[in-house]
């Protein structure tokens, strides 16, 4: 019995000794670079140059990292591990002045020891626009369920004043079947499925609510202190806009803080986002009948968030190409675009999780 056991523990040790030395893996991680060339597509002479000094964000599943291309458009990226990426570039010139150039590749996947060349090519875009820059809607760290300090902001990337007067907001999540949320379910150019829509004062057109050249502006469900309910919370009471039912019995309304008002009178619901899944957009106001979808010429900004990968995207395309990965409820985490105003129309690459709210500035 004793040399039966002995003989075992022999081998077990020899086991040991040999899976300790056992040859290295072939293939190392974090060993490929790329080398990109980033051009810009050049409208009035219809050629493709060189894009100096270009932004250029790459996006992995394990970070996301900002860059710079040299003089002649050239970037090179070492020691990058196995991963899918997306790269997103933004390139600006004073030959256009008042617009941007994008470009994307994605997805791409970068496989251990390889060195990949690629293009991006960036096409002009209105530079002169109002997007949505940040969504907080997980509710700070707590164990109440208290999620009533949610925000919306809205960034201006213009070089110009703009003007918000006759804006809309709308939540989309009400058409479940067919297309789903925030899609053209008639295939009539327009979107559906309204749950909550609500309206700056004014008319479109008119110029008595001006939102700044690189102005934030935060738009509060309630324009509260929500620390004094949990000290992890956010103090939103000098918020620039709240989100305030005239139909409902019970909705917070501070008087130092001016209205958004709602569109839908058979609702007495507070304007509230998900906590997992939800479409989001800004329109022009020049369409504010719900009833029959909001008109795609109209919308100036849209982004669907999810809470799986593995989640089916259902915003038109038009709109926008992507998702966002919504952080887990009760983190106090929030979403922001990677940087303020720059929007490829893929929210996948435009924005990223940031670990806590920042209501009128940039982290």
């Amino acid at each position: 019995m004793n040399k039966i056991l002995l003989i075992n523990i022999s081998f077990f040790f020899s086991l040991l000794f040999f899976s300790c030395y056992e040859a290295p893996p072939d293939v190392k991680d974090g060993f490929c670079s790329i080398d990109l060339t980033i051009k810009y597509f050049d409208e009035k002479d219809s050629v493709k140059l060189s894009a100096p000094k270009a932004k250029v964000i790459v996006k992995s599943r394990y970070e996301i990292k900002i860059y710079f291309a040299d003089d002649s458009g050239k970037l090179r990226l070492n020691s990058m591990p196995t991963s899918e990426y997306s790269f997103a570039a933004f390139f600006e010139t004073n030959k256009y002045p008042n617009a941007r150039f994008t470009g994307t590749i994605e997805p791409l996947m970068l496989l251990s020891p390889t060195n990949y060349k690629d293009t991006i090519i960036c096409f002009k875009s209105d530079k002169t626009s109002i997007c949505i820059n940040e969504i907080y809607i997980s509710g700070p760290i707590n164990n109440i369920y208290y999620f009533y300090d949610q925000f919306i902001e809205l960034h201006n990337s213009a070089d110009e004043t703009l003007y918000l007067d006759g804006y809309i907001i709308a939540r989309l999540s009400s058409n479940r079947e067919g297309k789903g949320p925030g899609a053209d379910e008639g295939n009539d150019k327009d979107i559906d499925g309204v749950t909550f829509i609500f309206k700056f004062p004014g008319k479109p057109g008119e110029k008595k609510i001006p939102i700044l050249s690189k102005q934030f502006v935060v738009i509060a469900s309630n324009a509260i202190d929500h620390t004094k309910y949990v000290d992890k919370s956010v103090d939103l009471s000098r918020a620039d806009f709240e989100f305030y039912n005239q139909y409902s019995t019970n909705d917070i309304d501070n008087p130092n803080v001016p209205n958004l008002i709602n569109l839908r009178s058979d609702t007495q619901s507070d304007f509230y986002l998900n906590l997992l899944s939800d479409v989001l957009i800004l329109t022009n106001g020049i369409d504010s009948v719900w009833t029959d979808g909001l008109d795609i010429y109209t919308i100036i900004d849209g982004v669907q968030y999810l809470n799986s990968l593995n989640s089916i995207k259902t915003l038109d395309n038009r709109i926008d190409r992507g998702f966002i990965l919504s952080p887990p409820r009760y983190s106090g985490k929030s979403m922001q675009r990677i940087s303020p105003g720059y929007d490829s129309d893929n929210s996948s690459v435009d924005w990223e999780i940031i670990s806590k709210p920042t209501p009128g500035f940039f982290k």
